[in-house]
């Protein structure tokens, strides 16, 4: 669903095709929503606002868009879009100076994270804390949608790892293996949450409310 956005797509949007946009708008709007909504400190009406300009952004500079560098996979590039729209938002607001400056160091630490994995479990002090619940939907929001969707698909639906693979149409061993990326890039995204809150003056509910 993430990966079709490839040259041939572009040129029909780059057209004017409906079609082509309608397909931008249906995979890009709950994958955005997700990715903002902590970013702007879980403040709803905002998120939508921030979502509605990216892709009105996205869709305006889509030349910008270059699908065989990225693979045909455009999310990167819109979630780039919303940073940027994210900033524009906050700075016009009051005391947001330490949700601008959190998300600046998590940013730092994902590029880091997603470009070099890990498989070090979690300390189960840590997933015992109160807050998990909402630091677990934090964290899920901030990974590559291909990632989220696997771990949701098998953890959250229930499906099994064959049947995960028929659904795509592919081996059960990429699915597994899919799964294990996806996981380790939770585990290292979940920590990296924790430190950045905590490196914070203000409590973790600030900004997970």
């Amino acid at each position: 669903m993430y990966e079709n956005f490839d040259a041939a797509w572009h040129h029909r949007a780059l057209s004017g095709e409906a079609a082509a946009v309608d397909q931008l708008a249906a995979a890009s709007l709950d994958p955005l929503y997700r990715f903002c909504f902590y970013r702007v400190g879980g403040d709803r009406h905002l998120c939508e606002e921030v979502v509605q300009e990216t892709l009105v952004r996205a869709i305006g500079d889509l030349a910008a868009y270059e699908p065989t560098r990225a693979g045909g996979r455009i999310f990167p590039w819109l979630s780039g879009l919303a940073r940027n729209e994210i900033r524009r938002v906050l700075s016009m607001r009051n005391n947001t100076a330490s949700l601008e400056m959190l998300w600046a160091r998590m940013d730092d630490d994902l590029r880091r994270i997603f470009a070099e994995l890990d498989s070090r479990p979690l300390e189960e002090e840590t997933l015992r804390r109160e807050e998990t619940r909402e630091m677990v939907s934090a964290a899920m929001s901030q990974l590559p949608p291909p990632y989220r969707d696997a771990l949701e698909a098998k953890y959250v639906l229930g499906r099994s790892v064959r049947e995960m693979a028929r659904l795509a149409g592919g081996t059960e061993k990429s699915i597994e293996s899919k799964l294990s990326r996806a996981r380790d890039a939770f585990r290292q995204t979940f920590r990296a949450l924790v430190r950045n809150l905590n490196a914070e003056e203000y409590p973790v509910g600030s900004y997970l409310s």
